[in-house]
């Protein structure tokens, strides 16, 4: 048997965790699903439909990149006093888990949504873990929606 592919996290315990990753890909399941509702219903071409065709491969390629770092994050960092102090952390973790399967399996721009609200409340989470100080920025990116941030000083 050949190996072709393995991806994983180094289970060294290094301590280099960030929920950006997620943050960002949930993010961009919003924008595809933008994209997607921005084309016209009648795809009249190959092109069209090949275009197509790409955004949603992205778009579930990127919900899926979503639960792969939520859950080496919740496997991984956080540890039985982590749990203590937010016991919500597993059904959380759970909840973003089921919202990103439903932006895999719809077109619905109101799960995309409540995927970055649910990473959002896992990020803030885990920094609050670290004892960093989080805020709400406005992403650069589009969709340009609010992303939770650690505070950054000199």
């Amino acid at each position: 048997m050949k190996i072709r592919n393995v991806k994983a996290h180094c289970d060294i315990p290094c301590a280099v965790y960030d929920p950006a990753v997620a943050q960002f890909a949930a993010l961009s399941v919003v924008r595809f699903l933008d994209l997607i509702g921005e084309m016209d219903d009648n795809l009249s071409s190959k092109e069209d439909i090949a275009h197509l065709a790409r955004i949603m491969e992205q778009k579930e390629s990127h919900a899926k990149e979503v639960k792969d770092a939520i859950a080496t994050i919740w496997g991984d960092y956080f540890k039985e006093p982590h749990m203590e102090k937010f016991p919500e952390i597993h059904s959380l973790t759970h909840s973003i888990m089921m919202t990103a399967s439903k932006c895999k399996q719809s077109l619905d721009r109101e799960n995309g949504l409540k995927l970055v609200e649910l990473v959002n409340r896992f990020a803030e989470i885990f920094w609050t873990t670290k004892e960093v100080q989080v805020e709400s920025k406005k992403s650069l990116n589009p969709p340009n929606l609010d992303l939770i941030v650690p505070v950054v000083s000199d």
